[in-house]
C-alpha cells in the first residue's frame, strides 16, 4: 500500500513539490489557506483537508513548505498543531527557508509532544521543483532522516545530510541565499560598469558564465538580470529581503560578521521602497543601475 503523507504549502513551490509526490504514488492529504489552490492536486487523486492539523495521523508524515517562521511556529504550536497530531513517533519534513533558532526551538516542541522534526530546505526555483531537480539540504534525527528519503528523493536530485543537530540544514540554506543575493549584487555591478563604458552586458555576463564564473547562478541569473527579467517572480525581493535577516540574526548569533550581507540588507529595503516589491529577488541588481544614474524600465 503506498505511503499516506499530510502536505502544508501549496505556493509556487510547493504545489509542484506535492505534485511531484504524487506522481512517485504517494497517497496526499493536503492543505492551503487558500483552498483553491490545492484544485489541481485534488483533480489528481489527493485529499484536501479543511485545516492544517487534518493532514496529520499518528505516526504518519507530513512535508510543509511555507513562507516564514511565523508559519512554521503555527503549523507546529498553534491552535491546530501537528506536534501533537503526529505523536506518536510521527515525523515533520520542514522544507521552509527558516531560521535555525527556530528549528531548534520546533523540534524540541515536536520532542516534548512525542513527534519528531527533520529539516530539509530546499536550493532550486519553481522550475526546478517542477522538474525534480531541487538540491536537499537535511538535518535531523538518524533514524527519522531514513524514513523519509524516499519522500524527499521524490521531489529532489540530490540530498546533502548535515548530520544530527536539526538546525544545521538551515544554516547552510542560508549560507548558500547570502551567497546567490551576493552573486546578483555583484552581476548588477558589473553590468551598471559595461554599460556606462560602451560594452554589452549581455554578451560579457555570458561570457565570464562560460569561463570564469560556469555555474548555475551566473548562468541563470545573468540573463535574467542584464536583459529585466523580473517578472514573473520565482522568489519576491521581500522573501529575499526576509532570508538576508535570517543570515544577519544568525550571524549575530554566531558572532560572525557578514558586512556583506549587511550591503545587501539595504539593497533589499531600497528595492522595496521603490515600489519594485513584486518583482523577483534578482531585482536588487537595479540598484547598481541607479547608483550609477543609468535609467531603467522599472
Amino acid at each position: 500500500m503506498a505511503q499516506k503523507i499530510g502536505f502544508v504549502g501549496l505556493g509556487a513551490m510547493g504545489l509542484p513539490m506535492a505534485t511531484n509526490l504524487l506522481a512517485a504514488g504517494f497517497h496526499l492529504t493536503v492543505y492551503n489557506r487558500t483552498a483553491s489552490k490545492a484544485e489541481p492536486l485534488v483533480a489528481k487523486g489527493a485529499l484536501r483537508a479543511d485545516r492544517a492539523g487534518d493532514v496529520a495521523q499518528p505516526g504518519g508524515i507530513v512535508v510543509s513548505m511555507l513562507a516564514d517562521d511565523a508559519a512554521v511556529k503555527a503549523l507546529v504550536t498553534g491552535p491546530d498543531a501537528i506536534a501533537e497530531h503526529l505523536a506518536p513517533d510521527g515525523i515533520h519534513i520542514s522544507m521552509s527557508t527558516v531560521s535555525p533558532a527556530t528549528t531548534r526551538e520546533l523540534a524540541a516542541y515536536h520532542a516534548s509532544h512525542g513527534s519528531v522534526m527533520v529539516a530539509a530546505p530546499v536550493f532550486g526555483r519553481p522550475t526546478a521543483a517542477q522538474a525534480k531537480q531541487l538540491k536537499i539540504c537535511v538535518s535531523g534525527p538518524a533514524d527519522a532522516k531514513t524514513k523519509v528519503k524516499p519522500i524527499l528523493e521524490a521531489m529532489g536530485d540530490a540530498l546533502f545530510d548535515f548530520g544530527d543537530n536539526v538546525g544545521a540544514a538551515n544554516v547552510v540554506k542560508l549560507a548558500g541565499n547570502f551567497m546567490i543575493a551576493a552573486a546578483m549584487e555583484a552581476m548588477g555591478e558589473a553590468s551598471a560598469m559595461m554599460r556606462k563604458s560602451g560594452v554589452d552586458p549581455a554578451a560579457g555576463l555570458e561570457m565570464l558564465a562560460k569561463t570564469l564564473f560556469a555555474a548555475p547562478v551566473y548562468q541563470g541569473y545573468g540573463p535574467i538580470i542584464t536583459h529585466s527579467r523580473f517578472t514573473p517572480a520565482g522568489f519576491r525581493l521581500p522573501l529575499g529581503l526576509k532570508d538576508i535577516n535570517l543570515v544577519l540574526q544568525t550571524a549575530a548569533e554566531a558572532h560572525a560578521p557578514m558586512p556583506t550581507a549587511s550591503l545587501l540588507h539595504d539593497r533589499f529595503v531600497s528595492a522595496i521602497a521603490k515600489g519594485r516589491a513584486d518583482l523577483d529577488w534578482s531585482a536588487i541588481a537595479l540598484g547598481a543601475a541607479d547608483d550609477a544614474g543609468l535609467k531603467e524600465s522599472r
